[in-house]
């Protein structure tokens, strides 16, 4: 799953995906995109941030590391 309209968050869209495993736990995933006027679009893909047992809890964490890598990298 994922979310349907991107969050913005520090000029970057957020968007947080999950994919189902075989065991029936989730893998937490992440794009972010980044438009800068002065340069080309930028797109950063994640996988397999972590692993949970639920798909709520594989979406809030992609959304969490996404804030945390965006307010470390700028």
């Amino acid at each position: 799953m994922q979310i349907p309209v991107p969050r913005h968050y520090r000029g970057y869209a957020v968007r947080p995906s999950v994919h189902r495993l075989p065991d029936g736990g989730y893998s937490s995933n992440l794009t972010l995109k980044r438009s800068d006027a002065r340069s080309e679009r930028m797109c950063y893909e994640f996988y397999s941030l972590g692993y949970f047992t639920t798909e709520k809890e594989a979406l809030g964490y992609s959304d969490r590391w996404a804030r945390e890598w965006i307010d470390t990298r700028g």
